[in-house]
């Protein structure tokens, strides 16, 4: 039997997005309110960051770990929301492998990082 015969040459390039929205009338109205949502959550995490880096009372540790946790739930958020929306904006069913590949990192480095945020802030 030849070894080359067994192996497998296919590669994934991209991947086909399924699911969210069908119709053009739903997929406007689900990019409206996940752009809403979007700037309500950005805006209300950069505005708590805001507040602890101007107010000199909120100079304490438990505001530099809230503030520390506003700024990773912003990253968290602006590392998927924006290209969904994009890929709703123009009709695009698909992503790269190195555009998820990346996405999914930052994803999860960012999460992991909250997560041991949120340990030390239970030990304080």
């Amino acid at each position: 039997m030849d070894p080359e015969a067994a192996t497998n040459e296919t590669a994934v390039t991209e991947f086909i997005l399924l699911g969210l929205v069908e119709t053009e009338k739903l997929q406007s109205l689900v990019f409206v309110l996940f752009l809403f949502a979007y700037l309500l959550t950005v805006g209300g995490n950069l505005s708590i960051l805001a507040a602890i880096l101007v107010e000199p009372k909120l100079h304490t540790p438990m505001y530099f770990f809230l503030g520390n946790l506003s700024f990773l739930d912003a990253g968290c958020i602006t590392v998927t929301v924006p290209a969904m929306l994009g890929r709703l904006l123009s009709h695009k069913r698909t992503i790269s492998y190195d555009a998820c590949l990346s996405q999914l990192f930052f994803f999860y480095l960012l999460l992991g990082v909250d997560c041991f945020l949120l340990t030390a802030m239970a030990y304080d």
